[in-house]
């Protein structure tokens, strides 16, 4: 603990963005950091906890205590040793993760939590600046051959710890670019894909071999890859939309949030997209149906687009204002919680409403019609949902996107090739202390394995298959968990 009172001396300062107006013009990341001996004041603040309940809080289990110490004692390189040995990617986490490790800070009890977030993004930023962050080389080679399906945070954390074990690993991406939904679910205001593409330069350096244009179960054969490898891990993800069925689904200008956002990426990353096939917001009334960061997302997306009207709706109550600490401290509450896209216009936001249909003319949607329901529990405890009687509106709606999460990975292909088991939610089985699927030599891990999830625990997961693997395969690992 490097103050004592640091925490009684030293306000909360975190990370600002840049004025709305600037920031809606372009795609680039707009956060605007703090100088490093502001980030070192907010290291001091943190208390250094008997019991430090930001480790509960945070998936990968970072040292947070450590090296907010050796932040503010200005051993930032130290500190960069300590964050990496439990993330291999705190640029990813320290820009879109929703840091459950501040909502479990003690200090979070009177509102003012530690800005362990903005310290993590600080300490990775200045690692890269200073280039202290170098390929980590296995000295020795196992001869095993690991296939990886899937690029995402889970796969590539994945890969990159057998890499450094030792092994030969390859990652298997059906599209054009490595990352997964990091690369094409995220918007760049979000996370620039600069980032994505410079950890690659750094695996390869380790030694994995990247393929996109490789889906497996399509143009690489599920077989081919049984055949040739000593052990495959499936980390592809929860990719199978949540739809819509309700009357006037069939027209033109409702489509799933996976449909338009990628197409933003793609421009940004100088792809042109064929005109009948492009989807932009530009000079349309946007509804976005979910209340969660994808639906987030496709706000600051259709704003950035010039959309002429951009409103949310959820189905479920609207949040409280401010969670009771003594109900919920130190776990993640249930709150109101607005985004930076919020506040660059999101015109409307309506929660406790459904959707009845769409209305259209000349095949192209037009109207949405929604109606207010209620929320209550039943005897058995259940919350049930029922329409409030006369309480039907009409909203415009050129382009409804629809952001109510993902359901399970898509079966057709790979999975069903395999005939890898499923669990009762539909995605892959295994659990969490070997990722072993019902096949031998086949693990799983990430939303393939746990369902829809945060960056942040498909990290986790990724790191903790590698581990499993490696002992498969070895008999023991040096890796940790």
């Amino acid at each position: 603990m490097g103050k004592v009172t640091g925490f009684k001396e030293i306000s909360r300062q975190d990370r600002v963005y840049a004025p709305v107006a600037e920031r809606v013009k372009h795609y680039r990341e707009f956060i605007i950091p703090l100088k490093s001996e502001d980030v070192s004041y907010q290291g001091a603040r943190c208390m250094d906890c008997g019991i430090p309940f930001c480790h509960q809080g945070c998936p990968v289990n970072n040292i947070i205590p450590d090296w907010n110490d050796l932040v503010y004692q200005g051993k930032w390189r130290e500190a960069l040793q300590v964050l990496h040995s439990t993330n291999n990617f705190p640029e990813f986490t320290g820009r879109i993760c929703p840091a459950p490790c501040e909502a479990a800070c003690t200090l979070n009890l009177t509102d003012e939590p530690v800005t362990i977030k903005t310290i993590e993004c600080s300490i990775i930023n200045k690692g890269w600046q200073e280039g202290w962050i170098e390929p980590q080389i296995s000295s020795h080679r196992t001869g095993k051959r690991v296939a990886i399906v899937g690029s995402g945070p889970a796969g590539l954390a994945c890969a990159q710890q057998l890499a450094r074990a030792g092994h030969h690993v390859t990652v298997f991406e059906k599209s054009d670019r490595i990352g997964g939904l990091l690369r094409y679910g995220i918007p760049d205001f979000k996370l620039e894909k600069f980032l994505i593409d410079r950890r690659m330069a750094q695996m390869q350096a380790e030694g994995v071999i990247f393929r996109p244009n490789s889906q497996v179960g399509g143009k690489v054969a599920v077989q081919k890859l049984v055949a040739e490898y000593d052990a495959i891990v499936l980390a592809g993800g929860a990719e199978k939309s949540r739809d819509l069925a309700i009357p006037g689904r069939e027209l033109k200008g409702i489509y799933l949030a996976m449909e338009f956002l990628p197409q933003q990426n793609r421009r940004v990353a100088g792809d042109n997209l064929p005109a009948e096939i492009s989807l932009t917001a530009t000079g349309k009334h946007v509804v976005v149906i979910g209340g969660g960061d994808t639906g987030s997302d496709c706000i600051g997306t259709s704003i950035r687009q010039g959309a002429a009207s951009v409103t949310q709706l959820e189905i479920l109550p609207k949040p409280p204002e401010k969670e009771n600490k003594e109900l919920t401290w130190p776990n993640w509450p249930n709150k109101l919680r607005s985004s930076s896209s919020h506040e660059e216009g999101c015109y409307r936001r309506e929660w406790s409403v459904s959707t009845k249909a769409l209305l259209g003319e000349n095949g192209q949607s037009k109207k949405l019609i929604v109606v207010r329901v209620d929320w209550k529990q039943d005897q058995k405890g259940q919350w049930m949902m029922s329409e409030v009687p006369d309480s039907e509106f009409e909203l415009p709606a050129d382009l409804v996107l629809l952001a109510m999460g993902f359901v399970q990975p898509v079966r057709e292909g790979m999975l069903t090739e395999l005939g890898v088991e499923l669990d009762v939610r539909g995605n892959v089985k295994a659990d969490t202390n070997d990722y072993r699927t019902s096949l031998d030599k086949v693990f799983t891990a990430g939303d393939m394995r746990r369902g829809q999830s945060l960056v942040v625990w498909a990290i986790r997961e990724g790191r903790q298959a590698a581990r499993a693997v490696d002992e498969y395969l070895m008999g023991a690992s040096e890796l940790p968990r």
